[in-house]
């Protein structure tokens, strides 16, 4: 494809971006009836199938488009997708793309899902918001600091709606032991514990012959290029998940992968959505866990395996009267085991209600209005673990400044926040 034709047309019709999409016609964001929601997929490995699953039980959701570098896997998903609006008594062709900008210059398409590596996130998600369209970003939003402030800019400078895959915030139990530890159920909150795996590493894989129908070069789009191997791209019969996620210039490690799960619940429950930890200090020796991060007001955040190994990728609360256990397999309360279950007082301060985010996503491109996970919130917790991976690799002490999100008299991290793109690739240009 011509990707000069694509940036020449965005070049010409600047105004023409800000054209509000075909849904949302009928003012002030009313949908029409029998009207839809028209989806193009992008990434359509195992989180892709998740996804189209989940916003595609939300009645107003056509799959119209899907794409993928990989032939095989984007065959299969357009069979599924096919599958998926007939389930719903949808006749609507599903067409495939292996270049999304050839995808994103479709007008008839009114929102992307984003489930690529997290090396495309801000590429993809900025060509997007460029071309009109909303957006549902999987976690970690971005792969650097710079990269995620980009794509904050880029969505409100074309009012798009974004939302990002951390669903946890739709779950009630999340959200209820948000709301306790808000409202001083458990006293102040002095330090937070949150076990996760390790940080990214150097990839040491070795390079094997590249699967005749997946064009390696543009999976690796705009990071540094490297040889293939499966644990990137496994093929269509592997279910494993896709371990580019391990390694440096594809994801963050556990850090960046579960942290941007776990991580975002703390920075909630603390209300540092718009904020961060100002200080970092890793362990004195080089190791996977024991980063401590401290925020302005005392706060301690800590990357701590704690409990036994059934205590993984939650939560601990500790706070003056009390303490909290979160993750996605128990919730526990100390010392009131009731807390759990406890209906909250009407004088309570509360936060987001929904128990869907996909249908939240959907209705915020329908009003026009915040999903519970915007793009500055997906930033924000992005930004917390990629910081954490820059300070387990430099193994000293950073002092942060989360309103200008610059390291303070430190020029060698500051280079870290952000990383360099290969040959036409510009995350920067919207």
């Amino acid at each position: 494809m011509d990707r000069r034709k694509f940036l020449g047309r965005t070049a010409a019709s600047a105004v023409a971006i800000t054209v509000i999409p075909r849904h949302v016609l009928g003012g002030n964001g009313f949908v029409a009836a029998n009207d839809h929601i028209n989806l193009g997929y992008i990434g359509l490995w195992k989180q892709g199938y998740t996804l189209l699953g989940n916003i595609g039980k939300c009645k107003e959701t056509v799959a119209v488009a899907a794409c993928d570098v990989y032939g095989l896997k984007l065959d299969k998903f357009i069979k599924e997708a096919t599958k998926n609006n007939e389930a719903k008594g949808i006749n609507a062709k599903v067409d495939g793309y292996k270049y999304y900008r050839e995808m994103l210059e479709r007008t008839d398409i009114d929102a992307v899902v984003i489930a690529a590596p997290d090396h495309w996130h801000a590429q993809m998600a900025i060509d997007a918001a460029k071309a009109g369209k909303d957006i549902y970003c999987e976690k970690p939003l971005a792969l650097t600091v710079a990269e995620g402030r980009a794509m904050v800019n880029a969505v409100h400078k074309y009012n798009r709606i974004l939302q990002t895959g951390n669903m946890q915030r739709s779950w009630r139990n999340f959200r209820h032991a948000v709301e306790l530890v808000r409202n001083g159920y458990i006293g102040e909150v002095k330090e937070i514990n949150v076990s996760v795996g390790e940080p990214v590493r150097q990839c040491d894989l070795p390079t094997l012959p590249v699967p005749e129908t997946l064009d390696w070069n543009e999976w690796i789009g705009p990071s540094l290029y490297r040889g293939f191997n499966p644990i990137f791209a496994p093929a269509l019969d592997d279910p494993s998940w896709a371990w580019w996620r391990g390694y440096r210039n594809f994801g963050g490690g556990f850090i960046t992968d579960w942290g941007a799960h776990m991580f975002d619940i703390a920075q909630w429950a603390l209300d540092m959505d718009k904020s961060g930890p100002v200080q970092f200090t890793p362990p004195l020796v080089p190791a996977k866990t024991g980063l401590s991060m401290k925020y302005a007001n005392g706060v301690i955040l800590n990357h701590k395996i704690w409990g036994g190994k059934d205590d993984s990728n939650g939560v601990q609360f500790i706070g003056t009267e009390g303490k909290i256990e979160i993750s996605r397999d128990f919730f526990r309360t100390f010392p009131d085991a009731n807390l759990a279950e406890a209906e909250m007082k009407p004088t309570d301060k509360r936060v987001y209600l929904s128990n869907d985010h996909y249908q939240n996503w959907l209705d915020s491109i329908k009003n026009r209005t915040q999903p519970i996970s915007n793009v500055e919130t997906g930033h924000r917790t992005a930004t917390l673990c990629n910081i954490a991976n820059i300070a387990y690799e430099l193994q000293r002490p950073l002092l942060w400044d989360p309103q200008n999100e610059r390291f303070i008299e430190d020029d060698y991290a500051n280079i870290m926040v952000s990383r360099p793109y290969r040959g036409k690739w510009n995350f920067t240009n919207f």
